[in-house]
């Protein structure tokens, strides 16, 4: 059986392309494993939406990534987990790889804006950092790996920050020579030409990746026609589930009664499958036999 690890770096390498979908806690990644995806996105955004803070580094490298656990451990498909910048310099990078390995979490995605981060999709030209210094993070990742199959993307803001395709492809360059596994070009143009003049100029045997947000209604197939490895639905689930709880919250509210909204709720028997409560009623059943 190949390792979480592995598993990721084969999706990413594939010549076929694959699929993360987001999720942002537990719940919601057996979810993602049960629906068929293989291969999850832990949202930066999607988890500090879910934490009730601002997507801009405000909970600590450490809360992010014992809700990733958890999305780990309930799990048995591989975690590319959004790493914001980093959550610092090379070292911070460095100590972060470390904790993630240890806690099987196969690859993370790190983009090169500075700390603390801003949503890519607030503001306008977001400063860089100087491309040695992301370097420096991308060698300090490679370096603290504890699996040779762990995955470092390396996440391109150059277009979205408004500089030029020639700036966004020199960085990817240099990026790729310093040990990225795969990059992840990234725009908020509302179709998706930009990213389809990067994958067209884009010359090397290195894995692209995309997040198709702000460019939703283009077809999977235009993706493969570019020749992406992997295509990230990276907020959906979090912004699904602040619909349906609002809708509920406003129907309970409403008519100070649960009629209307049992109908429309999971039942707590799928709440306690997918908790794993069914199997350890199970198992517990086993033990107590086992000692008679």
């Amino acid at each position: 059986m190949q390792t979480k690890f592995k598993t990721l770096r084969s999706m990413i390498e594939s010549g076929d392309l694959t699929f993360l979908m987001e999720a942002h806690n537990g719940l919601s990644a057996k979810i993602v494993e049960e629906t068929g995806f293989q291969g999850i996105w832990a949202s930066g955004l999607s988890i500090s939406s879910a934490l009730g803070v601002r997507d801009r580094n405000e909970a600590s490298w450490t809360q992010i990534l014992e809700v990733v656990e958890h999305m780990s451990d309930i799990t048995n498909v591989p975690i590319l987990m959004d790493g914001d910048t980093g959550f610092g310099d090379f070292n911070n990078v460095s100590r972060l790889v470390r904790k993630m390995c240890q806690r099987h979490i196969a690859g993370v995605c790190i983009e090169d804006k500075m700390f603390p981060k801003q949503n890519s999709f607030l503001g306008e030209r977001q400063p860089l950092i100087p491309v040695e210094d992301f370097n420096a993070k991308i060698k300090a990742a490679k370096d603290a790996q504890l699996d040779p199959d762990f995955v470092f993307v390396a996440r391109l803001e150059a277009l979205i920050s408004g500089h030029s395709l020639q700036e966004a492809l020199d960085r990817a360059h240099a990026y790729r020579e310093a040990g990225a596994d795969a990059i992840l070009v990234h725009s908020k143009k509302s179709d998706v030409s930009e990213v389809a003049e990067f994958c067209q100029a884009w010359t090397e045997d290195c894995p692209l990746v995309v997040v198709p947000t702000k460019y939703y209604k283009t077809p999977v197939n235009v993706f493969r026609d570019l020749g992406i490895s992997t295509v990230i639905w990276a907020n959906h689930n979090m912004r699904a589930a602040v619909t349906a709880m609002s809708d509920i919250c406003q129907s309970i509210y409403d008519s100070q009664s649960l009629v209307e909204a049992e109908s429309r709720v999971a039942p707590l028997e799928r709440v306690f499958n997918l908790s794993g409560e069914t199997e350890f009623s199970a198992y517990e059943k086993q033990l107590f036999e086992k000692s008679l």
